[in-house]
């Protein structure tokens, strides 16, 4: 897709050479006069349209296309169409270049702060003092007389630049690599979407790109419109343009009233076929995408312009927070005031501990400096009473400079840059091995949730089941058959009325093929219980296609296709006398209660009144239903030719129906769903089943598989039940009637789409437990989009899911398998687990080597630990770890414990315990070092060492042992929950072996040839050794700590909790300050330790989201909504410095709608 970008440029001619040429290519219309055709609406429309082209089909003739047959699929043609009408592809907005990275990854506060103390030094030793005064100025430049040191004064500053300069390009690499995963992820999501058109009188499956100017497309419910188009011949066609227009309200389109078809709005309802009238950029979506300098950066005027009308897409439009427009983005935001889903939770969690720490980190580094300038001033010129003169100026300058240096490196430590970094990697590592696994995760934190999820609710068809069906058993005059009946057992009439109203009633586009290999199953195409029906048709040995090419589509006289609240079909079509002849399908209950008569075995018509259809319902349904098969009513009804009925009132319409037959469809269970139901019951996971479904057969499947087990206090109910018992008197829902329903309701049968949203909604809202429920949801249609929507993690199916419900969800089933599921629960716990991993190694080295820089330079006026060393260790325990701890593959016991919950803190007891433990040797070992090492080792002692001196192996020895003991404390890190073997699996993860050893070998040639820009000496096998065995002790100190039982520690507290409830105003959101500012605004006093303390932390917006619901344009623009939000997501997540707060809905802090408890 990327090189047509580039090439984008010729396909849409600019409108002067249009009128000079008119007619370009033999076509009778224009681009420019299409285009303008498309933005009438209705009546107008309609009256251009004949005043043009005298009827669509005039349209189609000028187009050279024909209404029935489509394009002759020539390349030629097809090529030509693209020249003059240009592709149906939106060229994306261009991504930044690695240069743009590596600048935002400049823009860092502590790394700048760095910079400037770095080059504050360079310049410094630069400047020799006069020789003869240095007396004067004291001991101060003592040891720099050695020759040779004084000229390399200059390598610290140099050392810190070069550091800082790798930390960067690691930041702007990974962020980089990350945007093309995302881009490599969106174009799959693009080329996997396919829509349906006709070509040489084939219907074909064609990628949305290759459209063209033309093609006859068949439209149907479900579907989101790539293209504009005319419609041509329609079936009860209704249309969802808020995406475009903002009104909620279905919009019916038909041939003779409204036949405009704009390109990013739904099919509600309905089907029909339309001739494609606009592509690409020149569509209704594409005009709007190029106002918003999607297309290039050349519109930046227009681009400010676009933002006026319409915040919420603009600001979309650049998640990757682009230059220009900041501020406006936040007005926008306000203005847009899109209902959204929170922050992840991990997010929220991580963003308030790192502030927190950076906050103790910056007081640390404060007092550092305070203390050191403080001491040296206080020695030199109170104790030994000298003067200031001008002359020792810069040498007192250097030494206030490198203290600066070092207590900006304490700072630089103390800030966890490398949560973040950590986040982002699993999240970017898991969402690739997910793919693996059938999972397609649209937004990245979806993955992180999935870890919590306390409750699933699955659709039944196609997730739970095989979703391939197949009529089982029948009730045909007065008989009920348990298998296929033969032809030969039915009446000719009955057998006949069947056969049509099987093949009329059903969509034209569902058929039944030959299978692909020899000996596999007929393949299904289309709906699935329609399948099942031309299936039974053929077992009767008949056939469903001599009777479609008899009445084909456009001779039916009108459908009432099939939606959620009719729960059936219908068709009419005109017999030869004049008359009409109604065929009706649907539930079984719905459909037989507007049935007055039925066909007895001689195919005569006998009366059915009440009291025989609650006989059958005993006899027939509910024995069917109880089998778990699903059933379908087939009817149907003559009108005379005297008079035709109002077919607009469609009750009276589709009632005094004739019964033609009752079948029972299977749908068998998959065989791997049970399975993986007992694993989710044993990780602490509810399963819930909501279905359209009857509820004899929703427990019969239920029970199948093990989501109810006898014996057990279960509620299935119906929709209308279901409903009886959650709204009040006024019928107005009431959450403590959910909270009595929810907790056992286990199968919800009959629902409709606005059922499962509300129990989506109340489970969520829902305060009862002792902590709020993560809910996730599957789902399929049109009508679940509402719920996926609702839930923390929404789950669409690949296969059967419409275009609908994949832009609603999450993630997407690529296989539509349950089992999929629990992969993803699986994969969401080992990204909350290895973040735990990596802040319990983090956290370890950060209080330690703050509380070694912190002591050492109040004791000795030097940290023992040197600049460059210390950005070294950072790079060691941000980056590297990040990597190491943050690809542990999941295993299967990850299932075994209870979901973690939203309120549960990041660090655990047992963490608490291992950090303060772990920490607690390395500062003995590294004091007992620092102050009698010399003597232990028998060197010279590096303390009080002047400025500019050489490196001493004493503080070399510090500085190996630290990072030796940080090394083997990785390995203990990869244990969070006081197991003993922390080697278990390490081979399976082969990128933390190579990171273990690679460091450990960086580090010998670091020690032994890093010299001066290190500060180090070279040390002796023997100390290498001690040094070494200091590090393994940090193994067995782990078994140390892991025997002390965490219970006995009441002391310690746990830290970095959930964020707490909302408390935002709508003018703090509307300031657009940034997310750390708020968040240290929030901190509550009287904490007790120094990382505690609750504060939601607003989120990005999501993309869908706001197209969804603020009446901007949806368009093209859902082909990419997921990666731009993928990249908005990460975009916070790397640049923790700065993050913006996106605007929440005014009401969440009246409603809260996350319903959360503090803790």
């Amino acid at each position: 897709m990327g090189d047509m970008a580039n090439s984008s440029i010729e396909f849409h001619p600019k409108p002067q050479q249009q009128r000079e040429m008119p007619h370009v290519g033999g076509f009778g219309c224009t681009l420019a006069e299409l285009r303008n055709l498309m933005e009438l609406r209705g009546v107008e429309a309609l009256q251009k349209i004949q005043e043009a082209y005298g009827d669509v089909s005039g349209l189609c003739r000028r187009l050279k296309t024909s209404p029935t047959e489509g394009l002759a699929d020539n390349t030629n043609d097809l090529e030509k169409r693209r020249q003059i009408y240009g592709q149906n592809f939106i060229p994306p907005k261009q991504p930044k270049t690695f240069l743009q990275l590596v600048w935002e990854a400049l823009q860092d506060v502590t790394l700048i702060i760095l910079e400037v103390a770095a080059i504050v030094s360079l310049g410094l030793s630069f400047y020799a003092p006069p020789g003869e005064e240095s007396e004067a100025c004291g001991n101060v430049s003592g040891g720099a007389e050695d020759e040779g040191e004084a000229e390399a004064g200059w390598i610290e500053g140099a050392a810190i630049l070069l550091s800082v300069i790798c930390v960067v390009l690691v930041t702007a690499f990974n962020d980089w690599s990350k945007e093309k995963q995302f881009r490599g992820l969106q174009s799959r999501i693009e080329q996997e979407q396919k829509f349906t058109v006709i070509r040489n009188g084939q219907l074909l499956q064609v990628p949305v790109a290759a459209l063209v100017v033309g093609d006859i497309a068949q439209v149907k419910y479900g579907d989101l419109l790539p293209a504009d188009g005319v419609l041509i011949q329609g079936n009860d066609l209704k249309i969802d343009e808020s995406s475009l227009t903002g009104e909620s309200d279905h919009v019916r389109k038909s041939a003779d009233k409204d036949p405009m078809l704009l390109s990013g709005t739904h099919v509600m309802e309905g089907s029909g076929r339309m001739v494609v009238t606009a592509v690409g950029v020149n569509s209704q979506t594409g005009i709007i995408f190029t106002l918003l300098g999607a297309g290039g950066e050349e519109e930046e005027k227009k681009d400010k312009k676009a933002k006026k009308q319409d915040g919420a897409v603009a600001m979309e439009m650049q998640p990757l927070k682009s230059a220009e427009g900041g501020e406006m983005e936040e007005r926008e935001k306000k203005k847009a005031n899109v209902p959204k889903k929170e922050k992840s939770v991990l997010q929220g969690k991580l963003t308030k501990l790192a502030v927190q720490i950076g906050k103790a980190g910056l007081v640390m580094s404060a007092i550092t400096v305070i203390i050191l300038v403080l001491y040296f001033v206080i020695e030199t010129f109170v104790v030994d009473g000298r003067v200031w003169l001008a002359e020792c100026t810069p040498v007192y300058v250097q030494y206030f400079v490198k203290f600066f240096i070092i207590g900006v490196t304490v700072l630089v430590v103390a800030v966890p840059e490398g949560l973040p970094l950590a986040v982002t990697i699993s999240l970017a590592y898991s969402v690739k091995k997910m793919m693996k696994d059938n999972n397609l995760v649209r937004h990245l934190d979806a993955c992180e949730t999935m870890g919590n999820a306390t409750a699933i609710c699955s659709d039944k068809t196609g997730t739970l089941t095989t979703n391939r069906m197949t009529v089982v058993q029948s009730y045909l005059g007065d008989t009920h058959y348990k298998e296929i009946p033969a032809p030969s057992a039915l009446t000719p009439k009955i057998l006949d009325l069947l056969v049509h109203a099987i093949s009329i009633n059903s969509a034209y586009t569902t058929k039944i093929l030959p299978p692909e290999k020899e000996g596999a199953l007929p393949r299904q195409v289309g709906n699935k219980t329609e399948c099942a029906l031309l299936g039974f048709v053929l077992d009767l040995k008949r056939d469903f296609q001599p009777v479609r090419e008899q009445i084909p589509e456009d001779k039916l006289y009108k459908v009432y296709t099939f939606n959620s609240v009719r729960k059936s079909m219908s068709t009419v079509i005109r017999m030869p006398d004049g008359g009409f002849r109604l065929f009706s399908k649907g539930a079984s209950e719905i459909l037989l209660k507007k049935c007055t008569n039925i066909l007895n075995s001689n195919g005569e018509l006998r009366g059915f009144r009440p009291r025989d259809r609650d006989d059958m319902v005993k006899k027939i349904i509910e024995p069917m239903a109880c089998d778990g098969l699903r059933t379908i009513c087939i009817a149907y009804r003559d009108f005379s030719a005297i008079q035709e009925p109002d077919w607009d009132n469609e009750n009276e319409v589709v009632g005094e129906l004739t019964c033609i037959a009752v079948v029972g469809i299977e749908d068998p269970v998959r065989p791997e769903v049970p399975e993986a139901i007992r694993k989710c019951q044993r990780a602490g996971i509810t399963v819930r089943m909501v279905t359209g479904d009857n509820i004899n057969t929703a427990r019969a499947i239920a029970a199948k598989c093990g989501i109810i087990h006898p014996g057990e206090d279960f509620l299935c109910l119906e929709g209308k039940e279901f409903n009886r018992r959650i709204r009040n008197e006024k019928g107005e829902i009431e959450q403590e009637r959910l909270d009595k329903v929810w907790p056992k309701l286990r199968v919800l049968a009959r629902s409709s789409p606005t059922d499962k949203h509300t129990l989506v909604k109340g489970i969520i809202d829902s305060t009862t437990g002792e902590q709020r429920q993560v809910v996730a949801v599957t789902g399929d249609g049109t009508n679940d989009g509402p719920a996926l929507k609702k839930a923390d993690v929404g789950f669409a199916m690949g296969i059967a899911g419409t275009d609908v419900a994949k832009e609603a969800s999450d993630i997407i089933l690529t296989d539509d398998n349950f089992t999929s599921i629990v992969k993803a629960v699986m994969w969401g716990r080992n990204v909350y687990d290895s973040i735990s991993k990596f802040l319990q190694f983090q956290l370890t080295v950060n209080v330690v080597a703050v509380i070694v820089a912190f002591t050492g330079a109040c004791i000795t006026q030097d940290s023992p630990l040197k600049a460059v060393q210390m950005l070294w260790v950072n790079l060691i325990m941000d980056t590297f770890a990040s990597l190491a701890l943050a690809t542990e593959p999941p295993t299967e016991s990850l299932l075994l414990r209870k979901p973690y919950g939203r309120d549960k803190p990041l660090i655990s007891r047992t963490m608490m315990k291992n950090i303060l433990g772990h920490a607690v040797y390395q500062l003995t070992i590294i004091f007992t070092l620092l102050f009698v090492g010399e003597l232990f080792f028998d060197i010279d002692s590096g303390r009080n060492a002047p400025l500019h001196s050489p490196p001493s192996e004493h503080y070399t020895i510090i500085f190996n042992t630290f990072v030796m003991m940080q090394l083997f404390n990785e390995i203990n890190a990869r244990k969070i929950h006081g197991e003993r073997n922390v080697f278990d699996g390490i081979f399976s993860n082969p990128i933390f072996c190579t990171i273990v050893l690679g460091t450990f070998g960086i580090q010998i040639v670091i020690v032994q040839f890093g010299g001066k820009p290190f500060s180090c000496s070279p040390l002796s096998t023997e100390q290498w050794l001690w040094c070494l065995f200091v590090g393994v002790g940090e193994l067995v100190w782990g078994q140390v700590i892991a025997t002390i039982p965490t219970s006995q520690l009441k002391c310690l507290k746990e830290a970095g909790h959930g964020p707490g409830k909302d408390e935002m105003t709508d003018e703090e959101l509307a300031e657009g300050e940034e997310e750390i500012d708020h968040a240290e605004r929030e901190l509550r006093r009287g904490q007790i330790l120094w990382f505690r303390g609750l504060n939601r932390i607003q989120t990005q917006m999501e993309v869908v989201s706001t197209f969804k619901r603020s009446g901007s344009f949806q368009g093209a623009v859902r082909r990419r909504s997921s990666v731009l939000s993928q990249l908005h997501d990460v975009t916070n997540l790397s640049t923790p410095t700065h993050v913006t707060l996106s605007a929440a809905k005014p009401t969440s802090a009246a409603g809260n709608p996350g319903g959360e408890s503090i803790p």
